[in-house]
């Protein structure tokens, strides 16, 4: 039993250990494909402005704890709430690509911890 108790454990770590691996791989590396995808021309600069909106994860700051491992970041910090969500979505209109890599890049984020609720 205990042999049973410990595989369950490990195979939890394990879990744990690759859905952080793939959960930061797509905040830290995505933003890089999106450049050479979408801009082409300023692809690097790009790159760094979406890989730059991680900074919307300040918001943790003000929570209490900062890090829960069970809260779910969409809908309980400021910016990453419907309505910021729609703010970064209306940034897409502007027409200026080092916005548009603003909002690409925060929503990609929103899309990134939703994944991490979801799991």
């Amino acid at each position: 039993m205990e042999l049973l108790l410990k595989r369950d454990q490990d195979s939890f770590i394990l879990f744990i250990m690759v859905t952080h691996i793939i959960h930061y791989s797509l905040h830290l590396l995505a933003p890089f494909v999106f450049g050479k995808l979408l801009f082409k021309n300023h692809w690097w600069n790009a790159s760094l402005i979406m890989l730059a909106t991680m900074a919307i994860d300040l918001d943790h700051l003000i929570a209490s704890p900062i890090f829960d491992f069970n809260r779910c970041s969409i809908g309980f910090h400021p910016l990453h709430t419907i309505w910021a969500a729609a703010l970064y979505g209306i940034m897409l209109i502007i027409p200026s690509w080092k916005w548009r890599a603003v909002a690409i890049g925060c929503l990609w984020h929103l899309s990134t911890d939703l994944i991490d609720c979801l799991i």
